[in-house]
């Protein structure tokens, strides 16, 4: 007998989701994201029902369950970022030499970061876009894996190494993630 494991992901008001085998477009206000779950090492199937995106799997082990809350959480967060966006802020702390961080098309800049002559990069991931503002850097898109992805470049950027954390608290660091888009 064989046993379906299902979830469901309801689909709000202004957004469409186009689902072609495990390939699914979410289109909103915002913009367009299109993911492909064809890599998945378990076998998943996706289906659009009504008003309402159904993934499910005949695989009842732990992991290909578990795979299919996964691609309902992806396709929830596509869902939100092409409504609202996302932003992330990362705070500039210093207090031996004053950084300055600025873009320069897709990499963000560190200079004088602990006194160094050579400027540290981080590399901005897709459509992200990344503005300095006084002490804050705020990543904002609507992908949240590249969001999160260039937040954590930035952050990677300024770390030091063989040197006490205690006192050397010098960096960028993230202190607030949340939905939508500031400007």
């Amino acid at each position: 007998m064989l046993q379906v494991v299902a979830r469901s992901v309801e689909i709000p008001d202004g957004i469409t989701v186009n689902v072609d085998g495990l390939r699914v477009e979410v289109t909103g206000e915002k913009g367009r994201l299109v993911r492909d779950f064809s890599g998945s090492p378990f076998p998943v199937e996706i289906k659009k029902e009504d008003n309402r995106i159904v993934v499910s799997t005949y695989d009842t082990r732990r992991r290909s369950v578990a795979m299919v809350g996964t691609i309902c959480a992806h396709i929830n967060n596509m869902m939100k970022g092409v409504s609202r966006g996302f932003t992330y802020k990362l705070k500039i702390v210093y207090a031996h030499f004053p950084i300055s961080v600025k873009v320069d098309g897709d990499k963000v800049l560190i200079e004088n970061f602990l006194g160094e002559r050579a400027p540290r990069v981080a590399k901005i991931v897709g459509d992200t876009k990344v503005f300095v503002k006084g002490d804050d850097v705020i990543v904002q898109g609507i992908n949240i894996e590249e969001v999160g992805q260039t937040a954590a470049n930035i952050e990677q950027a300024t770390r030091i190494k063989n040197k006490d954390p205690r006192k050397f608290l010098d960096g960028i660091y993230v202190y607030e993630k949340h939905e939508g888009l500031e400007e």
